[in-house]
């Protein structure tokens, strides 16, 4: 028999957040609680939430559809994830509360080297685009943190200053001591796409994510089969479904493609594009879509189940002020689990939360 409440948590950024589609400076998350009504105490935790002009989720009536989901599971004590196909975040909360609820709602999901403290997982550095001493600085502070690949938002600022700040970055930093990869979140036009990518090559640049914006696999194919950059796909998985998924990554042949869990619809939907794409040759990793800890957890957990040792994008925690604090830590350019320090989850309210409904 189990009951479902959700609590809504807004977390803020320490500094803005700059990108193609503007300066984020908080996101909004929503954590589903699952409760089995025999053993109340225990308690399994999802986590949902939106980026704004990203998430398919970011529509009218996201909050609603919560709500709506803890009635369903309150009035048939079961769950049923039938209609969440089109609500892929939720979807991801609700599988990562019940994975977390099946696991004694301890906040272990899947058990490994890495939640016994062994293994970390080998992550890339975040840089947010601004002026040049703001990135220098950002760069200074990974390189001294031991981070030896970082990952650049393009886009968000004139194409010639951007270009010159990463020349900047690789003047000072050169290959041997820093992997660098970019992330354009669909900001180049078609057209200027060729262009922006060849000069950007001149720097000794690992990937790029989504240099266009997602719908066009014809033009995208091209700029993947042209690119002196290799290309990984990231927005372009996103609303993809059954057979077109494999008729996508076949079309397109990109290098890389980019796995987001809470916009995929959750751990089964992202190993779907994993066994495709090792089908067909292409790398992949995963990563986290500025989720408080709570999701980081259950992402960081199920990456370590895979075996990929390539860095993946899960240095998200130290992004907010207001974070949820738990056994998660980031240093050295890995990610650590440390199974002593204990979650604090009255931090974010998380045990007084509101009903469905309410």
């Amino acid at each position: 028999m189990l009951s479902a409440s959700f609590h809504k948590h807004r977390l803020i950024f320490r500094q803005p957040a700059g990108t193609s589609r503007g300066v984020l400076h908080h996101r909004d998350s929503y954590f589903l609680l699952l409760r089995d009504t025999l053993n109340p105490e225990t308690t399994g935790i999802g986590e949902c939430g939106v980026i704004p002009g990203l998430s398919p989720d970011d529509r009218p009536g996201f909050e609603e559809r919560i709500a709506g989901l803890c009635e369903e599971i309150n009035q048939s004590s079961t769950v049923n994830a039938s209609g969440l196909e089109s609500w892929p975040s939720i979807r991801f909360a609700l599988e990562t509360a019940l994975f977390d609820l099946t696991g004694g709602g301890k906040r272990i999901l899947f058990e490994s080297a890495f939640t016994s403290g062994e293994k970390p997982i080998n992550i890339n550095g975040l840089i947010w685009m601004g002026d040049e001493n703001f990135m220098l600085q950002q760069v200074e502070e990974k390189l001294a943190a031991g981070y030896r690949v970082i990952k650049i938002k393009v886009g968000a600022i004139d194409f010639e200053t951007e270009l010159k700040l990463i020349a900047g970055i690789r003047k000072r930093f050169g290959e041997d001591r820093i992997t660098i990869r970019l992330d354009a979140n669909g900001a180049f036009s078609a057209e200027e796409a060729a262009e922006k990518l060849k000069r950007l090559s001149d720097f000794a640049i690992h990937s790029i994510e989504q240099p266009i914006k997602q719908g066009k696999p014809g033009i995208m194919a091209e700029i993947c089969r042209t690119s002196p950059i290799p290309v990984a796909l990231d927005e372009e998985l996103i609303n993809i479904s059954g057979s077109d998924k494999k008729k996508l990554l076949e079309q397109i042949k990109p290098r890389y493609i980019i796995l987001k869990p809470s916009l995929l619809g959750g751990f089964d939907a992202c190993r779907e594009w994993i066994d495709l794409a090792t089908g067909e040759g292409i790398g992949w990793w995963i990563t986290s879509a500025l989720e408080s800890n709570i999701g980081l957890n259950a992402i960081a957990q199920w990456t370590a189940t895979l075996g990929n040792d390539l860095p993946q994008g899960l240095g998200t925690g130290s992004l907010y002020a207001n974070n949820i604090p738990g056994p998660l830590e980031a240093a050295n350019g890995v990610l650590h689990y440390l199974p002593g320090k204990p979650w604090d989850l009255t931090f974010a309210g998380l045990y007084n939360p509101h009903t469905a409904g309410s």
